[in-house]
């Protein structure tokens, strides 16, 4: 499939959106397993709203159905919390430049799991941006655990799109995000519920005062259009090709984060260097690649 100029604005607007949660993120003031509930069961009843209104039917098979909702319940959730919970422990930027370690899981796991012999070239890409990762952590040292919870939801990360890739061949976009969103809330409900029942006041899992405005932002626009589009683009790029442009995630991030923290999100040097060589990789791939541009 040919890929359009609009198809890559869609892209990297969709990246600028996935930039701007960790910053919600950081807004909302409670713990993260109640935002990642609310955020997703606010998404769940939206789309279930939207299908009523619309009368679209929610009707899958049987298979699909449990597929998609393991996929929420068990990859997705685990991908946001560790994802948001790296962002409270450590920074903003941290957080997300961990993610840009996906596409080099994902440089091994998607041909892994269609068969495919794996890319020389997806391989160096991948490297490149692990060195300089290694030098961010060099330089942000005191930042360890922030960075090894971003990179394990970056493989998480790779390992839901190489599965999203497959599940957008079968089904409508918006029926695998309400299904994923609808097994992350149940997944996430069972702590948040353990939780209030327990009587623990030191874990805060219900939204305070301008939480709920947040969270309705995340829900709405960082979850049910933003997903829902990622989803869509699976279809026209490569899981690859998906993650990759992602990396572009820590630098809209960053500078956002920036404007709306202030000093607090002010790094060091070397961050910024190795930041600007994954910058680097994300702008030279596609021209390694010679892809075919419509505009």
């Amino acid at each position: 499939m040919k890929t359009t100029f609009k198809d890559y604005f869609t892209l990297h607007f969709v990246v600028l959106i996935f930039g701007f949660t960790a910053i919600l993120g950081q807004l909302i003031s409670i713990h993260t397993l109640g935002l990642v509930f609310f955020r997703t069961f606010l998404a769940t009843a939206g789309f279930y709203i939207y299908f009523k209104m619309k009368g679209l039917s929610i009707k899958i098979d049987s298979k699909g159905r449990w597929q998609l909702l393991a996929t929420g319940g068990i990859v997705i959730a685990l991908h946001w919390f560790t994802f948001f919970y790296s962002a409270k422990v450590s920074t903003i930027a941290i957080s997300l430049v961990g993610l840009s370690t996906t596409s080099l899981w994902t440089s091994f796991i998607e041909p892994l799991w269609n068969k495919q012999r794996i890319q020389p070239l997806q391989v160096i890409i991948g490297i490149v941006v692990v060195f300089a990762l290694y030098f961010i952590f060099l330089s942000e040292f005191n930042h360890i655990w922030g960075l090894l919870l971003s990179i394990i939801c970056a493989i998480l990360g790779a390992i839901f799109s190489v599965l999203n890739g497959q599940f957008a061949q079968k089904y409508p976009s918006q029926i695998i995000t309400f299904y994923e969103m609808l097994g992350v809330a149940i997944s996430t409900a069972f702590p948040v519920l353990y939780i209030l029942i327990s009587g623990n006041t030191n874990i805060v899992v219900i939204p305070q005062g301008l939480d709920w405005l947040w969270i309705l932002i995340l829900a709405f626009v960082c979850t049910i259009y933003a997903y829902t589009e990622s989803v869509s683009l699976v279809r026209i790029f490569s899981a690859y090709t998906f993650n990759l442009t992602l990396n572009l995630e820590p630098v809209y991030g960053i500078i956002l984060a920036y404007v709306v923290f202030g000093e607090k999100e002010r790094m060091t040097s070397g961050f910024y260097i190795g930041t600007l060589v994954i910058l680097g990789t994300v702008l030279i791939y596609p021209i390694l690649q010679k892809p075919t541009y419509e505009i």
